[in-house]
Order: C-alpha cells, then structure tokens, then sequence
C-alpha cells in the first residue's frame, strides 16, 4: 500500500507543476493569443466592424 501512494503521491505532484506551467504559458506569455480560443468567440481578431440595428419600444 506505501509503494502506490508514494506512485500517487508523485502523480499529484507531477500534475500540479504541468497545472501552473500551462498557467503561467496562458497568462504571462505572448503565446496566449494562438491557443485560448476564447479570443476568437469574442470576435477580438477580427478588425471589421458590424452594422447594427438599433430598436426602440415606442409605446
């Protein structure tokens, strides 16, 4: 039993020093941009601009 939580041990740690890698490569590196694809839902790449409609409720 000591043998495989000292194995899980070792994964947790492994995986919490990949957890703050990818963290500090999406916060604090020009890299972000090409990998987090919220950018792209947000429309911020794109340099047009759209034609909106406006509506009033006139009562």
């Amino acid at each position: 039993m000591k043998t495989i939580e000292r194995i899980l041990w070792k994964l947790v740690l492994i995986q919490f020093i990949f957890l703050l890698l990818a963290q500090f490569l999406l916060l604090y590196t020009p890299f972000a941009p090409y990998v987090v694809k919220v950018v792209q839902y947000e429309g911020v790449t794109k340099n047009s601009m759209t034609k909106a409609v406006e509506t009033f409720d006139r009562p």
